[in-house]
C-alpha cells in the first residue's frame, strides 16, 4: 500500500507541475471538461491520496491510534494542498479557486474516513 501512496503522490506532483507550466495533456483536460469537472477531480485526487497515505501509515504504525494517524495525515496534506492552491495566484496559467480548495478538503475527509473503515 505504501508504494501505491508514493506513486500516487508522485503522480499528483507531476499533474501540478504540468498545470503550473500550462502543459496539461489534452486527454487530461478533456476529463475535466464538463461542469464542475475540476471540482470532481480535486475531490477524487486528494481523497485517493489521503486514503492511500492514511491507510499506509495506519498499517505501518499499528501501535498508534488509527484515528489520530488519519487525522494527522489529513492535516499535513491539508496544509500542503492549501499552500499549493494559494500558490496558483503566482502563475499566470492558474487561478486560485476556493471551491477547488473546498472540494480538495472534502476529498481529504472522505479519504481519511474510508482509510479508517478499511484498516
Amino acid at each position: 500500500m505504501k508504494y501505491i501512496a508514493i506513486l500516487f503522490f508522485v503522480f499528483i506532483i507531476a499533474v501540478i507541475t504540468l498545470a503550473n507550466l500550462n502543459q496539461i495533456p489534452r486527454l487530461v483536460k478533456n476529463i475535466y471538461d464538463f461542469p464542475y469537472g475540476d471540482k470532481a477531480g480535486h475531490f477524487l485526487l486528494f481523497g485517493l491520496l489521503n486514503f492511500f497515505a492514511a491507510l499506509s501509515l495506519i498499517r505501518a504504525l499499528p501501535k498508534r491510534d488509527p484515528k489520530r494517524v488519519a487525522v494527522l495525515t489529513s492535516l499535513v496534506l491539508a496544509f500542503f494542498i492549501g499552500a499549493e492552491e494559494f500558490s496558483q495566484k503566482y502563475f499566470s496559467s492558474r487561478t486560485f479557486d476556493l471551491l477547488d480548495l473546498t472540494a480538495s478538503y472534502i476529498g481529504l475527509i472522505v479519504g481519511g474516513r474510508l482509510a479508517l473503515c478499511k484498516k
